[in-house]
């Protein structure tokens, strides 16, 4: 018989090894801690690229409490003191990037940067959502650090970084047309109970669609732009509707804390933009103050809603902050992460319970006679907000209407579930029936006076850097003589 080879001795080593090296994988696995508690679903999730965001730094002087640092980079238009040549610019700490410059030297690829020397960023918000994140890379690139492209040419430093103090804002674009929503579950509830009673606050209609109406395009301005009280018909008798109207000066003038997007590349007439395809479609934010002569519109809203009582002006800030730098802001509505009844297939947002951003809102009113001093009376945020910005351009669409580069879409009146969170003075000052206290001044408001200030703040707070929007402030003049 043939005689048995005996086991290699390096095979049996082997095997005892891999028997070790999995006894103590089992035996470190029993010994870890187990794994803590994940964070409220609303809270913004860091993601490794937000990390690298948080990372981000400029040549370019930027302070910790600036709206402009590196991670943000929102487009305006603005001219110069010396130049009135109105072109498109980047907010980076206190300086505007001139990108007509940029453009110039050849230093963007990839898409058609001659969009950048126009009036207004219609041309640029067209090209859609890949020239928008190619030339964001691009910008901050050229800004950054570490790199010395800009940052070592002292001569084109001088000719594309312009000082803030120095510069003139515009619209940021042609607005064709503007539409705001009623989208704020808290405000539709407060608004319902003062004009029906809490039992029939909210019309059967508000959970099913976003609610919203046609604005007036043509008096929508910059932030900075002064407001003339609007005069109108008011209803003679606040308590006797059949008495007829006056004519005469609004009297309870308010305004309405909102955020608005503006549409990027649109639709063709008779499509529809899907919700889950629709930011896509938004080219960035900004704030914005639907001013609302509230005497005005209780006499004239029914049954086609606001007309003269909003036509007057709507303010904007003039800086647009792309959808990119508010990513690592994501968070869940106020609500919660689901609808409830659940919208029709077509409003049905696969990330709505992330689908909204962590934005900051204020709201001060600084008096003519106290000019050096603003009262913050309204704090809120966007994630009070019940239908989203996708949802609202979905419906917008749904039946076929064509959205237009420079459309402008308000969020509605944003209000949350505390008393200092109501985003209009109506709610405030509850139809005027209580005083709203301007700080420990002494000073009260129910509603707006001439000479007063309204200033509308926004801002997401990250790790060590801020995105914000810049200013929304505009001043109430009084009416002009009847």
């Amino acid at each position: 018989m043939p005689r048995r080879r005996s086991p290699r001795p390096w095979l049996a080593l082997l095997t005892l090894a891999a028997a070790a090296a999995v006894a103590l994988l089992c035996l470190s696995s029993w010994l870890q801690p187990p794994p803590t508690a994940a964070p409220p679903r609303w809270m913004p999730v860091e993601s490794p690229s937000s990390k690298r965001r948080k990372m981000l730094s400029s040549f370019v002087p930027v302070a910790a409490d600036s709206d402009f640092p590196i991670q943000n980079l929102p487009y305006g238009v603005f001219s110069t003191k010396t130049n009135d040549k109105t072109r498109v610019g980047v907010a980076i700490g206190d300086f505007v990037l001139d990108l007509s410059v940029i453009a110039a030297e050849g230093l963007f690829e990839g898409f058609d940067a001659a969009c950048f020397d126009e009036p207004a960023l219609n041309a640029f918000m067209e090209q859609g959502s890949k020239a928008w994140a190619t030339a964001r890379a691009t910008i901050q690139k050229l800004l950054s650090a570490d790199v010395p492209t800009l940052r070592d040419n002292e001569e084109l430093k001088k000719k594309a970084l312009i000082p803030m103090q120095n510069v003139i804002m515009h619209l940021p674009a042609k607005i064709g047309d503007y539409t705001d929503f009623y989208s704020s579950r808290e405000h539709a509830t407060n608004v319902g109970i003062m004009f029906r009673g809490k039992d029939n606050a909210l019309q059967p209609n508000w959970l099913h669609l976003p609610v919203g109406y046609h604005g007036r395009a043509s008096s929508v301005v910059v932030s900075g732009t002064d407001v003339r009280r609007p005069r109108g018909q008011l209803q003679a008798d606040k308590a006797d509707p059949s008495k007829g109207s006056i004519y005469g000066a609004c009297r309870v003038l308010d305004y309405e804390l909102e955020v608005a997007f503006f549409v990027g590349r649109g639709n063709d007439l008779g499509d529809s933009i899907d919700v889950n395809k629709a930011e896509e479609h938004i080219f960035g934010v900004v704030l914005m103050n639907d001013w609302s002569a509230r005497d005005i519109q209780k006499w004239e809203y029914v049954p086609l809603g606001p007309f003269g009582a909003k036509n007057f002006a709507t303010t904007i800030s003039p800086w647009v902050v792309p959808l990119a730098a508010l990513e690592p802001f994501r968070c869940e509505p106020s609500f919660g992460p689901v609808q409830d009844p659940a919208p029709l297939p077509y409003l049905q947002d696969k990330n709505y319970a992330r689908g909204t951003y962590d934005i900051k809102l204020e709201v001060a009113i600084r008096p003519q006679d106290d000019a050096n001093n603003s009262y913050v009376i309204t704090k809120s945020n966007l994630r009070n907000m019940y239908w989203n910005m996708k949802q609202q351009l979905a419906h917008h669409t749904v039946s076929g209407c064509n959205m237009q580069p420079g459309d402008l879409l308000g969020s509605g009146t944003i209000s949350g579930q505390t008393d200092d969170s109501l985003g209009s003075m109506l709610e405030l000052s509850w139809q005027g029936t209580r005083d709203i206290a301007l700080g420990a001044s002494g000073k009260t408001r129910k509603f707006i006076q001439d000479g007063d200030t309204v200033e509308v703040r926004g801002w997401c707070q990250g790790d060590g850097y801020r995105i914000g929007f810049g200013t929304c402030d505009g001043k109430v003049l009084p009416a002009h003589p009847i």
